[in-house]
Order: C-alpha cells, then sequence, then structure tokens
C-alpha cells in the first residue's frame, strides 16, 4: 500500500466510529460522501452489495466532475475504494462505482467499438489494436468478444498503457 492510501486509509479509519470497525458498506458510503463533500457535488450515495460485489452510486445533476475526463476520477476512486474498504487485499467483494449510469453507457460504447474491431480485423485479416482502457474496460471488451467464435482477444502493454488487441481466430 503506497504512503498516500495508507493516508487516506488512516483519516477515514479515524472518522469512524471511534476505533469500531466500520462493515465494507458503510466504509465506502462514508468514502463517497468524503469525496463528494470535497468535490462540493449535491448528490445521493447508494451503496448496495450482492453477489460478490459491493456497487457505490452517485446520483444528481452534475456529477461530471466526479466521472472525469475519460473516466479517470471515477476510475480512481473506484480503485482508492478497493483498496480502503478492504484493506490487506483479501477482498471478499469487488467494489464497483457509478455515477449516474456513466458504467453501462461507457460499456454499451465499448461493446460497439468492440464490434467495429471485431468486423475490422476479420475483413483484413489482421489484429486490431484498442487505445489504452482501465483493466475494468478491457474486461468489457474481453467478456463481450468471447461470446464470438470467430475473433479472439488479449492484452498487451505495461499499464496504464495497457490495451486490447482483437485478431481472427486462427483455425484450429
Amino acid at each position: 500500500m503506497s504512503d498516500s492510501e495508507e493516508r487516506v486509509r488512516n483519516e477515514h479509519a479515524g472518522d469512524a466510529r471511534a476505533g469500531q470497525e466500520l462493515e465494507p458498506a458503510e466504509a465506502l458510503e462514508e468514502l463517497l460522501q468524503e469525496i463528494v463533500d470535497a468535490l462540493g457535488l449535491d448528490v445521493e450515495i447508494e451503496v448496495e452489495e450482492r453477489e460478490g460485489v459491493l456497487n457505490g452510486r452517485i446520483k444528481g445533476d452534475d456529477v461530471g466532475l466526479f466521472i472525469g475526463r475519460h473516466g479517470q476520477t471515477i476510475e480512481a476512486v473506484q480503485h482508492l475504494a478497493q483498496r480502503i474498504v478492504f484493506p490487506g487485499g483479501a477482498a471478499r467483494a469487488r467494489v464497483l462505482i457509478d455515477a449516474d449510469g456513466y458504467r453501462e453507457r461507457r460499456a454499451e460504447v465499448l461493446r460497439d467499438d468492440a464490434d467495429d474491431a471485431a468486423e475490422e480485423a476479420l475483413r483484413t485479416g489482421r489484429a486490431v489494436e484498442f487505445e489504452p482502457l482501465p483493466s475494468s474496460e478491457r474486461r468489457i471488451v474481453h467478456e463481450y468478444l468471447r461470446e464470438r467464435g470467430d475473433v479472439q482477444t488479449h492484452s498487451e502493454g505495461e499499464e496504464p498503457q495497457r490495451y486490447v488487441v482483437v485478431s481472427p481466430r486462427l483455425e484450429r
């Protein structure tokens, strides 16, 4: 854990009920409230845990600042939330953060891009590379294209410049 993550966790823990451990859902809600307050956003926060996923949702009129350019802020918040809510690496749930349906809208764009890349790979017979994507977005592309039998995917590069490559499936 980096020094800044440790500091944020310690500050967050200090705000928690005088040394009492918070349940993950409570910890996530408290963390999200601190972030939106610091950003000056007037939003509602919902936290729900089910099927191994801890969902934090922000709802309001102006969540663009929370989402950030190309989703960078929401991705950073999600990463930090995972580390703060489940310190030590062993997590009983995956933390997902969304703001006014951004994740589903972004997933739809990624699926459309994946279809375009698959069609281009099949048309040209060559691999097609995506722009660098965060791991959560790469996962969407891999899972979506796995359903097709005519293309295959893999990731290349080093974080944060890791990207998906779509290529025609080789005949066996």
